[in-house]
Order: structure tokens, then C-alpha cells, then sequence
């Protein structure tokens, strides 16, 4: 391998670790300012409590493919989380029946 190859290789795997740091942080910010929003019952908090919630998400996503992982084997894990808290009977699914129907919603959005 040539020092150039070495050189490109070393500042990838620097920037991929920079970039996880980063989106390390940016998720514990989103987490703080859902907690913060939540706390203040701020006016307008639906539009502010889903503009974090996304957030949450789409750095989720992000970090995740930054540590190699594909975003439908991220899909398919929550899935079987969420089938796995079915069968445990898991209070989000006996009260609510929000396990199934984000079992259903991740299933329709694979077709």
C-alpha cells in the first residue's frame, strides 16, 4: 500500500470517528432538549416535541451506519424488539397495543 493510500485510510477512519463523536453528542442534545421541552409544556410543544423526536431518529439512523450498521437491519432489529415485548406482554402493548402497531408500520414500510 502506498503512503498516499495510508494517508487517504487514516484520515477516513479519522473523520468516521470524528463524525460518531458528533453524532454522540448531537443525540444527547436532542435527548436534553426533548427532556427540557417536555418539562416546559412550551406553546406549540407538539410541533417542538416532533421536530426532536425526528431528530432522535435521524441521528440514530446516522450513528448507526456510521458504526457499519444498515439501516434495515437497524428496521429489523427494532422489530424483533418490538415483537419480542409483544410476547413478554410489555405495558406499551397490554395497555396501548403500540408494540403491534409499530410492528405493523415497519413491516408495511418494508413492501
Amino acid at each position: 500500500m502506498s503512503n498516499q493510500n495510508k494517508d487517504k485510510d487514516n484520515i477516513d477512519i479519522g473523520r468516521n470517528i470524528k463524525m460518531i463523536e458528533f453524532l454522540k453528542c448531537e443525540l444527547l442534545n436532542s435527548i436534553a432538549v426533548l427532556f427540557d421541552t417536555l418539562l416546559k409544556g412550551v406553546k406549540d410543544g407538539q410541533d417542538a416535541i416532533l421536530e426532536v423526536l425526528a431528530n432522535i431518529i435521524l441521528v440514530t439512523y446516522s450513528l448507526g451506519k456510521r458504526l457499519g450498521l444498515d439501516y434495515n437491519i437497524v428496521d429489523k432489529k427494532v422489530q424483533d424488539m418490538a415483537k419480542l415485548h409483544m410476547l413478554e406482554e410489555h405495558h406499551l402493548e397490554k395497555w396501548y397495543g403500540d408494540l403491534s402497531n409499530l410492528n405493523q408500520y415497519i413491516k408495511s414500510r418494508g413492501k
